[in-house]
C-alpha cells in the first residue's frame, strides 16, 4: 500500500469546489488540531472563517461538506497526536507522515472515530502500546511504521472484521507471540517485519487463506517450517533473520510467490524442487544451518541432514 495513494484517490474524487463551506464543528476541529500542533507554518492556510474544504488538499470534505480526510506530511512539529482528531465525527482517513518530532501514544479521542478506515503513522516517535480502543473504529487499513510502538499486537485488532491491511514495521513490538485470532480474520496483507516479536506464527500460514503477503522477516520467530503449508495466493513471503528451523516447506512449489525469502535461519537439508521452486535463487537461501541443493551447492547424499 503506498503510502500516498490514498491522498491522491480521496483529493481527487472527493474534494469539492470552494463554493461549498465546510461544517463549522469540523472547522473548529481542524483549528483545535492545528492549535495542538504548534501553528506549524505548513498549515497557514488554515483559518477561521474561511472555507476549510478549500484549505489545501491535506484536507478533503466529503458531498455533504464533512471533514473525510486529514493527511499531514512532514510538518517540523515537537508535539503528541492532537487529541481534537476525536472532533471530527465522519473522519475516515488520518494520515501521520515523516514528523521525527512527533512522539507519545495515539489519542484515546481515536476511540470516538467510529468511521475510521485508514489509520497511516509512518516516521515517527510515536510510541506506547497498541491500544484496544482501535478496535472501536471501522479501519480497514492500519500502517503504524517505523515508530517507537511497543509491547504485545493486541488481539483485539483481530475483531476488526473489515482489516484487511496491517503494517506494524519498524517498531519495538515484542512481549510474546502473534494472536492465534489474527488466522480467523480475513487479513490479506500482513507486515510485522523490523520488530521483536518472538514463538510460533504458523497459524497464519493456512492453506486456504486469502493472504497475498506476509513480511515477518528481522524478528525472533522460532518454528518448524518443514510440514507448514503456506496459502496458495501468496505472493510475497519474507521470513527471513529470524530463528526457523527444519527444512524448506514443499508446499512452496505450488505457489508463485514474486518475492521470497527465508535467509538467516536455521534451516537444514535440501531444498524442494519442481514447478515454481526454480525462480527462487540463491540469495533467497543463504546464511541458514545447512540447506543445499538447488540453487545452493549440491546435498552430499540424498537424504536429509
Amino acid at each position: 500500500m503506498h503510502k500516498h495513494c490514498f491522498r491522491y484517490f480521496f483529493s481527487n474524487a472527493f474534494n469539492l469546489p470552494s463554493a461549498m463551506d465546510c461544517n463549522s464543528s469540523d472547522r473548529a476541529a481542524l483549528l483545535k488540531i492545528k492549535e495542538q500542533l504548534g501553528n506549524p507554518p505548513e498549515l497557514s492556510s488554515w483559518l477561521p472563517a474561511t472555507n476549510c474544504c478549500a484549505w489545501d488538499d491535506s484536507v478533503i470534505c466529503s458531498e455533504t461538506g464533512r471533514i473525510y480526510l486529514v493527511a499531514l506530511f512532514q510538518l517540523n512539529v515537537i508535539t503528541s497526536i492532537p487529541s481534537a482528531y476525536g472532533d471530527l465525527p465522519m473522519l475516515q482517513t488520518i494520515q501521520l507522515d515523516s514528523m521525527p518530532g512527533l512522539h507519545g501514544p495515539i489519542p484515546s479521542s481515536f476511540a470516538k472515530l467510529s468511521h475510521l478506515e485508514l489509520l497511516d503513522i509512518t516516521g515517527t516517535q510515536v510510541s506506547g502500546p497498541i491500544p484496544d480502543f482501535l478496535m472501536k473504529t471501522d479501519l480497514s487499513a492500519l500502517t503504524i511504521t517505523n515508530s517507537k510502538l511497543t509491547g504485545p499486537i493486541p488481539q483485539s485488532l483481530s475483531r476488526l472484521s473489515n482489516l484487511r491491511y496491517l503494517d506494524l514495521s519498524g517498531n519495538m513490538l515484542s512481549s510474546g507471540e502473534i494472536p492465534e485470532d489474527y488466522a480467523n480474520g480475513d487479513i490479506d496483507t500482513i507486515d510485522l517485519s523490523h520488530n521483536q516479536l518472538t514463538g510460533d506464527p504458523p497459524l497464519l500460514f493456512d492453506i486456504v487463506k486469502p493472504m497475498k503477503k506476509i513480511d515477518l522477516s528481522w524478528n525472533k520467530l522460532e518454528f518448524d517450517m518443514t510440514k507448514v503449508r503456506f496459502p496458495y495466493h501468496l505472493n510475497y513471503l519474507d521470513l527471513s533473520h529470524n530463528r526457523i528451523k527444519g527444512g524448506v516447506s514443499k508446499s512452496l512449489k505450488d505457489i508463485n510467490l514474486q518475492h521470497f525469502n527465508v535467509s538467516y535461519n536455521k534451516l537444514c537439508g535440501e531444498i524442494p524442487t519442481g514447478r515454481y521452486m526454480a525462480y527462487h535463487q540463491a540469495d533467497s537461501y543463504v546464511n541458514n544451518k545447512c540447506l543445499c541443493g538447488t540453487p545452493l551447492p549440491p546435498c552430499k547424499n540424498s537424504s536429509r541432514e
